[in-house]
Parts: structure tokens; C-alpha cells; sequence
């Protein structure tokens, strides 16, 4: 499982007990802005290319997922990058193919889709917390690959991403939701049942590497102890790893407006209302 990109970033600096010094809220801003410029950059070039860009996030329970692909998405068209969090299936949907639910969000011409938790949720939480059968789960490590070989072979650009915690950390992001109340929203009943499982956690995910990871289709694993630098680790990755991607930007004509400025006018009843 691939953990390194081509390493254009700084050089960590350590600590006495030899991993990577916490980043600064600033320096990780600074280093996240030029990164930024470099996704604009990759926009450019898959909407000039027609290229379709898919990244599939995986990981524990606060892992930082929905930190990453928002350091990703929100600088991005959203008409261009889309994010995808599917909800629980519904009684339709288990009938269908497994697969067949997350068809309609795949990227077309131009676009990137985001994937907060994908198709190996069937491999992770539903194998761990019984909610597919054995039968059913080794249907999915069977076919998991035969299907991204479809998607890889048709030209989609496939990253997928394992965000890794440990459990000290985990139970302190935990506790972090529970005490925020604009974080409370992320905690459910089976996060917390997920904290009784973590070994069980880490056995599925093996399973799942050792069935899936594959030469059209790899893994790469990040550290998202420090989430601040598992985002720009991980963001660096997925820029040195797409195709050369400088597109020169479009020249645009923005001669003076001509007069002076106007000013905004209401007709009718309507007028805005005060500042708060």
C-alpha cells in the first residue's frame, strides 16, 4: 500500500520524540493556499481535456474525511467537483446490484467527484456491524476489482484513500463531538458502537487491502493522526500522481465599465433587509 508522494512539499520538522512537530495554523494555511492554486490548475486541465477525476475516502470514524475533501472542494466549482455522501441504503436500493447506487454519481467529461465513504463501506462498516451477509461480502471483495478495472480501463482517473488513526486520537475526536454542539451532528449510535470494535475494524480493512488493492487500482495510505498534515500530505499525493497538468489560462477581455459605477435600485415594496 503506497504512503509517500514525490515528497515537493517541506521537509517535517521533528519533535524530541521524533515524529513530525503539530503545524501551525498558519503555516498550514500558507502551504494549503499554494496547493489550492495547483487543484485550480488540475480543474483547468480536466475541463480542457475531458478527463474525469474520481477519489474514493476511507477510513475510521474521524478519520478526518470530510476535512480533506473540504480542503479539496472548496476553493473548486461545485459545478465541476462534486461531493459524494450517500446515506444509508434504502429498501430499493438492497435489491439492486451493489454497485448500481453509486453509477449515477461517477464523474463525466470534466469533472470531479469526491467520494466521502464509497462502495467499501460493504467491506468496512457493513461486514464489521453485520449488516451484509459473509456471502455477501466476499461477493464485493470478488467483484470490487472487476469493477474499477472498468472504470480505470474507460479512462477514469481512480485514487482511493486510507485515512489512518489511532485510537487515542479517535476517542479524543470522539469526545470532541460530543462536547461541540456544531460537531454533535457527526456522531451516531454505530460511531460509538465502532469503539468497541476497532481491532475488528482493522482486521476488515486487511481483508479488504489484501483483496483490492491492485495494480490498476491501489491504495495509498495516509497518517491522519495530525490531521492538519495528513490533508497536505494527501492533497500533495493526489496532485503528483495526475497527469502533467498546467493548462495556460484563457485571456479575458475586461475593458472599463464605460461610467460611472451604478448603484443597486429597487422597484416595488422589497428593499433588503437591515444589518445585523
Amino acid at each position: 500500500m503506497s504512503g509517500k508522494g514525490k515528497g515537493k512539499g517541506k521537509d517535517a520538522s521533528k519533535s524530541k520524540s521524533g515524529s513530525p512537530e503539530r503545524l501551525g495554523k498558519g503555516e498550514y494555511q500558507d502551504r494549503l493556499d499554494a496547493l489550492e492554486l495547483e487543484l485550480n490548475d488540475v480543474a483547468r486541465w480536466l475541463h480542457h481535456t475531458g478527463k474525469r477525476l474520481l477519489v474514493l475516502f476511507e477510513g475510521r470514524d474521524t478519520a478526518g474525511k470530510g476535512g480533506v475533501i473540504s480542503a479539496i472542494a472548496d476553493t473548486l466549482n461545485p459545478r465541476q467537483c462534486h461531493v459524494v455522501a450517500l446515506a444509508k441504503p434504502s429498501d430499493r436500493e438492497r435489491t439492486q446490484w451493489y454497485f448500481q447506487r453509486y453509477v449515477p454519481y461517477l464523474p463525466a467529461a470534466g469533472e470531479i467527484v469526491l467520494f466521502d465513504r464509497s462502495w467499501y463501506n460493504r467491506a468496512g462498516v457493513e461486514s464489521v456491524m453485520g449488516f451484509c451477509t459473509d456471502a455477501e461480502g466476499k461477493a464485493f471483495l470478488k467483484q470490487a476489482p472487476a469493477f474499477e478495472k472498468l472504470l480505470v480501463d474507460d479512462g477514469v482517473l481512480l485514487f482511493k484513500y486510507w485515512l489512518s488513526v489511532d485510537q487515542a486520537q479517535q476517542e479524543e475526536r470522539f469526545a470532541e463531538r460530543l462536547q461541540e454542539p456544531l460537531k454533535r451532528w457527526k456522531l451516531s449510535p454505530i460511531d460509538l458502537q465502532a469503539r468497541e470494535k476497532y481491532a475488528d475494524y482493522g482486521r476488515a480493512r486487511d481483508t479488504m487491502v489484501e483483496a483490492t488493492h491492485t495494480k490498476h487500482a491501489p491504495w495509498t495510505l495516509v497518517d491522519f493522526n495530525d490531521q492538519r498534515r495528513g490533508r497536505l500530505t494527501l492533497i500533495r499525493h493526489l496532485l503528483d500522481h495526475i497527469p502533467e497538468h498546467k493548462v495556460p489560462d484563457a485571456p479575458l477581455d475586461f475593458p472599463p465599465l464605460g461610467h460611472a459605477p451604478l448603484k443597486e435600485r429597487f422597484a416595488g415594496p422589497l428593499k433588503p433587509i437591515p444589518h445585523a
